[in-house]
């Protein structure tokens, strides 16, 4: 079941039973599209320690470098159609790799978690959402 029709099939029981939105778990409601994240333009640099591609989004984990040394982030990245639009491969997201994102950070100062606009990996810019102004 993908996230659209998970959230359609939770809306038509909360409606049925009354129970709103405490029948949602946290974190299919958290954790959707930008509303989780600041306004602020973000960057942090890093070296990749893990990935997972796929659906709904990747995110890579990065040990970050600069003013968040010895900090561990999640950096949520594109679905995969938007990270073969942007250039980006597996190839290019293997752990050890350098990297700078750059977009938005969780609105909860406590969470080491950014959304990405683009990524810089060897000196080339990865537009992920090119429509975005950043």
């Amino acid at each position: 079941m993908n996230r659209r029709t998970f959230l359609a099939t939770m809306t038509g029981l909360a409606a049925v039973t009354g129970a709103g939105p405490a029948l949602y778990p946290a974190s299919a409601l958290a954790h959707h599209g930008w509303g989780w994240a600041t306004g602020e333009e973000f960057e942090l640099t890093g070296t990749i320690t893990s990935v997972k591609l796929g659906n709904p989004h990747g995110e890579m984990t990065v040990d970050a470098k600069g003013a968040f040394e010895g900090e561990e982030w999640v950096v949520e990245i594109g679905q995969p159609w938007r990270n073969d639009r942007a250039g980006l491969t597996e190839a290019m997201l293997a752990p050890g790799t350098e990297v700078t994102a750059h977009g938005h950070r969780s609105a909860d100062p406590d969470a080491r978690l950014m959304k990405a606009e683009w990524l810089t990996i060897a000196g080339v810019r990865h537009d992920l959402y090119p429509d975005r102004d950043s």
